[in-house]
Parts: C-alpha cells; sequence; structure tokens
C-alpha cells in the first residue's frame, strides 16, 4: 500500500518560514491519517478522504480557503478516477460546497459524470450538499487588495491499494482574478489520470498543464513501458519550450512512487507505512 499527496506550490516569495512548517505538519497528519485508512478501504475511497481532508483545511486552495474569481464570487473543480474501471467522474466551477471532491464521489454512480456551473451546483443541492461558504478573511483580503495569486494551487492524492488497485482525485480553488466560466485542468485527464498501471495528480498553471496533457502522457507511457521517471522526464521536457509551470505526483502499479515540478516548489508528502517523505 502507498499514498503520496500534493497541495500545490510553496513559494518562497509569497509565504514565510512559519507556513511552510505548517504545510509540512498538515502533509504529514494528512498523508499518515489516509494511510490508516488504506488500510481498511479501497484506493478509490481513500483518495476522496485524502482530498477531503486538505480541503478542509484552509492551508490549501481547494474547498475552504479556495480562491476567488473576477466577480468575487468562488467557484471550484475537483475530479476523481478509478483506475481499474477506468471512469472518471468531476465538476467544474462549482459553487458554496464544502467538499467538492464528494461530489464528484456521487457522479461517480450516475451517467453523466461531469458537471459544470449551475449544473454541478444543483446536482450538489439534490444529492444532500448543502450550502457552504468556503470563503476566508485572507482571500476576501487578498481579492479586495486586488493581490495576484500565482495561480499555482491545487490539491490531490494518488493510493495504492492492498489489492493493487490504483484511484487518483484532485481539487482545485481556482488560480483566482480568473474570469468567470475559465475551466482548470483538475477535472480534466491533463490533470487528473489513471489506469491500471498508474495514477498522476498535478497542480500549477492549468492552461499549461492542459497543454501538455501532462497526467494522460506520464500515464500512457507508462502503461507503453517507460519506467515511472523516465516517463516524467520526458514528459516535463515537452513542457520547457513553453515554460510551463507544473508539478505532478504518481504511483505506478509496482508501488514506485514518483514526484517533480518544473519550478519551485511543489509541496507534497508521501508514506508507505514505514518511509515518509514531504518537501522541504
Amino acid at each position: 500500500m502507498k499514498i503520496i499527496i500534493h497541495g500545490g506550490f510553496f513559494s518562497e516569495s509569497s509565504t514565510n518560514l512559519e507556513t511552510k512548517i505548517a504545510k509540512q505538519e498538515a502533509l504529514l497528519r494528512i498523508v499518515k491519517d489516509s494511510y490508516e485508512y488504506l488500510k481498511s478501504h479501497t484506493a478509490l475511497e481513500t483518495v476522496v478522504y485524502a482530498v477531503s481532508l486538505l480541503e478542509d483545511d484552509e492551508l490549501f486552495n481547494a474547498g475552504i480557503g479556495s480562491q476567488i474569481q473576477s466577480d468575487g464570487k468562488i467557484r471550484m473543480s475537483a475530479a476523481l478516477m478509478d483506475g481499474t474501471s477506468m471512469k472518471m467522474s468531476g465538476v467544474i466551477n462549482i459553487e458554496e460546497v464544502k467538499n467538492p471532491i464528494q461530489v464528484a464521489e456521487v457522479l461517480m454512480t450516475v451517467d453523466d459524470r461531469i458537471l459544470g456551473g449551475s449544473g454541478a451546483t444543483n446536482f450538489a443541492r439534490k444529492h444532500g450538499f448543502e450550502a457552504f461558504s468556503t470563503e476566508i478573511p485572507q482571500r476576501k483580503a487578498e481579492y479586495e487588495a486586488k493581490l495576484k495569486s500565482t495561480g499555482t494551487g491545487t490539491v490531490g492524492c494518488v493510493a495504492l491499494d492492498s489489492k493493487g488497485k490504483i484511484a487518483v482525485a484532485t481539487s482545485t480553488g481556482g488560480k483566482g482574478f480568473e474570469i468567470p466560466g475559465r475551466i482548470s485542468d483538475s477535472a480534466t485527464v491533463a490533470g487528473n489520470y489513471a489506469n491500471e498501471f498508474c495514477g498522476v495528480s498535478l497542480t500549477g498553471v492549468g492552461e499549461d498543464i492542459v497543454s501538455g496533457a501532462v497526467a494522460t502522457k506520464i500515464v500512457t507511457r507508462v502503461t507503453d513501458g517507460f519506467s515511472l521517471e523516465e516517463a516524467f522526464e520526458k514528459t516535463f521536457n515537452e513542457l520547457k519550450p513553453f515554460d510551463g509551470f507544473a508539478g505532478a505526483i504518481a504511483i505506478d502499479c509496482k508501488g514506485n512512487m514518483y514526484h517533480q515540478d518544473s519550478h519551485p516548489t511543489m509541496v507534497f508528502a508521501s508514506f508507505d507505512g514505514e518511509n515518509e517523505v514531504v518537501f522541504k
């Protein structure tokens, strides 16, 4: 059993040592808690559990603490993919929901599995997700001061369970001040993808991740025989011509875990029951 999570990017220029330590501690706590959960649950159930914990922590830009768009509203996106069934579900630009990833989990059971805008929000209400404001004072202050975000905030999880099954979940609160209707990578196969061989979750600038088809390329290359490291190297090299801003976490069917970013520094943590790793 293996699990790896990410919490977007850490910028030395915009956050302090106290925040860095807080993120390290939070990621280690969440990854270990999720590993315990994985012991008695499937990979699919576990990635939802882990991403829900990340959404509930205002240190990260997903769920509570999500960025505010240019019209003053918060719209979030999240996706879930089961590497065994090859089913993906997701919500795009959903509003006033505490845990978008849990709405994506419910969508996994219906035919129309990716919903956007009011359709996603209405679906959530009909399935018992009450209206919940994810706005925090910090985001409001940033919005009112028109501080520009770097647009690199997303959370994600990849898990390999005791039966060798892989699942991945990704959730984002957006890049901040974007045009309403903008689509992030998180609920696309560029930012969230898995099959029986590999699972990958992305963070970074959504437009760059979609342009590079990053998650899909990595998973496809592993499926075709590349090692996880080779798949990452080739895919990230293909971001260089347009200076693509991305970070990725992954687990393959052999239990190998890997992470890479094109710009410093993606925050992540992993745990396999014995060895813990967290970003420096």
